[in-house]
């Protein structure tokens, strides 16, 4: 037969003391009720000799909290947002949480569902990557009491607490690239396209082409969602359409990628043929047979940053995870300041590489 569990009665008759005794000191109240270091350390020891466990649902109802933060990307099998969750993850289980994931596949009708459920499993924050379409659900979580702290594809028309890029700053540099090399035929593959990252990565890439005298032409831009298929496309229609085309703009790695397949596919090569550029990096990017040349998002700061602000809106001290990012850096600013939340713009680094050249038509 099975053994049966150790209670918290089997530690307090082992270690000599009352079952309140051996609970408090093993919650870390034992200064609270003048428990003695002598038996606050004998009831530990009794309680790791015996094995013993405390059950996380008592405890949770006993003190009124879960002890869980939700958290809900797009797409976690994206490495991007595989690390911000993973830095959150790391940031609230250094203050005592634990983390719930959802993936919201690129579906709002998803987020919404896995927002809903994380309230019922009693979440006591959540951390949310949205699709970046709506934001109504958001607001409506937030105003219930459940503090919400938006990451990436942030809403400009509500007052949540935010971390994001300096998209504008970043779309510009990668565009730059691609005019000094002499490139004016550019195509964009565009993300989901009400998003504001997409709409400010765009205007960015506008704002440099009109600086240098031209304009971009919407024909030139293809895609709806940040993933490898609509790169894929994305590309293929744009070649389509326009068969002259010299450099490709993407607003995600995953579509550069997808954009790299269907230029291969039709016989260009990179950068020979058509220059490639794209937003964020890639773990495997210098095993690529031409490496991108990329604006790398600080991903590690962004989620770090995220978890600051998300342990601030529970009244704790966020625990050191995080202390290179807190709002006191130089390098990160707030925008927004007459806004009651927070909300913060991350720099990005340009990364040059062999993916441009000099158009050869």
């Amino acid at each position: 037969m099975p053994a049966k569990p150790v209670t918290l009665k089997n530690v307090a008759e082992r270690a000599g003391v009352s079952v309140s005794t051996a609970s408090r000191a093993l919650n870390g109240q034992a200064r609270k009720y003048r428990i003695s270091p002598t038996t606050e350390k004998a009831v530990r020891k009794v309680a790791d000799d015996l094995g013993f466990q405390a059950s996380q649902v008592a405890r949770s109802l006993r003190l009124k909290r879960s002890g869980l933060i939700g958290v809900i990307v797009p797409d976690v099998s994206n490495p991007f947002f595989a690390s911000i969750a993973r830095q959150v993850s790391l940031g609230v289980e250094a203050s005592g949480f634990s983390v719930l994931l959802g993936d919201s596949r690129e579906e709002t009708a998803i987020e919404q569902r896995l927002a809903r459920q994380l309230r019922a499993k009693q979440v006591e924050a959540l951390l949310v990557c949205p699709v970046g379409v709506r934001c109504d659900h958001l607001i409506d979580v937030d105003r219930s009491g459940l503090p919400v702290v938006v990451v990436d594809r942030v809403f400009e028309e509500i007052e949540l607490p935010c971390v994001t890029s300096d998209n504008l700053r970043a779309a510009r540099e990668l565009a730059e690239v691609l005019i000094h090399a002499g490139h004016r035929k550019i195509g964009v593959l565009s993300g989901v396209r009400e998003s504001l990252p997409a709409k400010t990565r765009l205007q960015g890439l506008k704002d440099a082409a009109e600086q240098a005298g031209f304009a971009i032409d919407p024909s030139y831009v293809a895609g709806d969602a940040f993933t490898e298929q609509s790169g894929y496309q994305a590309t293929r229609e744009l070649l389509d359409r326009h068969p002259d085309l010299t450099a490709i703009f993407a607003m995600c790695n995953p579509a550069a990628i997808g954009a790299i397949r269907a230029l291969t596919e039709c016989g260009y090569t990179v950068p020979h043929d058509c220059s490639v550029v794209a937003f964020d990096d890639h773990p495997s990017a210098d095993l690529m047979k031409t490496p991108l040349t990329v604006a790398v998002q600080d991903i590690s700061r962004l989620g770090r940053l995220a978890t600051d602000v998300l342990l601030r809106r529970l009244g704790l001290q966020p625990s050191g995870h995080g202390v290179d990012a807190t709002a006191s850096s130089s390098s990160v600013r707030a925008v927004n300041a007459r806004s009651n939340s927070d909300r913060w713009q991350v720099p990005t680094t340009l990364l040059e590489r062999a993916s441009v050249a000099e158009p050869c038509r």
